[in-house]
């Protein structure tokens, strides 16, 4: 089996929790690393953060520059037209890091799966497709592009999903990210939704309330 190449952190040994975290457009799977130690669990909470790395593709809004994505997106309009093959390809790519955590000792219960940006989109789609329930969904600064063609699992139906959004984000408008939340909550999904006044990026008190969320989710 061929995986998505990943870096890792581990907080503690012996590991008993994951977390797969999915960098945006034109990151990489270092992105989010410097949060981890911001992350700090009580005792016996011990995770292994997994960033997995987009492949490098051509992106059309981009003028066709190569750089790492999880899909093209072919136009910038409110609705992102995006290469909805390839979204459901990555996704299908991190279920498969999922199932080797699985392998790894870590029941899928006790992994989140987490994405920010393009790969929150993937995240969404990978989460509310899987076939054995998780432990939860952060989507940060994104938005559910295949709320269209998606094929929910009843699996999922009871866990907890994180949305996180900036109030100023000219990248991903907020409105985007209420979108995914009134979607999800008309199919009676537990939904937590929370606005920050900031860009398309991450603040220290969004991390706090990560940090808070994951312990209430793993601990």
């Amino acid at each position: 089996m061929t995986y998505l190449p990943c870096e890792e952190v581990v907080s503690r040994e012996p590991v008993n929790a994951s977390v797969i975290w999915l960098h945006g457009l034109g990151a990489d799977g270092n992105d989010f690393k410097p949060v981890v130690p911001h992350l700090a669990q009580p005792a016996g909470v011990n995770i292994r953060y997994v960033f997995p790395h987009a492949p490098r593709i051509a992106v059309t809004i981009n003028n066709g520059m190569q750089m790492p994505a999880w899909y093209d997106i072919l136009e910038m309009s409110l609705d992102r037209k995006v290469d909805n093959e390839q979204l459901c390809k990555s996704a299908e790519a991190v279920i498969a890091l999922v199932e080797r955590e699985i392998e790894r000792g870590i029941p899928a219960e006790r992994i989140i799966l987490a994405g920010f940006s393009q790969g929150g989109a993937v995240a969404y789609q990978a989460a509310l497709s899987y076939q054995k329930k998780l432990a939860g969904v952060m989507c940060l600064s994104t938005y559910l592009a295949t709320r269209e063609t998606i094929r929910l699992s009843a699996e999922q139906q009871t866990t907890p999903f994180l949305i996180h959004h900036g109030s100023m984000d000219p990248v991903v408008p907020q409105s985007l990210g209420e979108q995914a939340r009134d979607w999800l909550q008309a199919r009676d999904y537990q939904v937590e939704f929370k606005s920050y006044p900031m860009q398309h990026q991450l603040c220290a008190e969004q991390i706090a309330d990560i940090r808070d969320w994951l312990t209430s989710r793993l601990a």
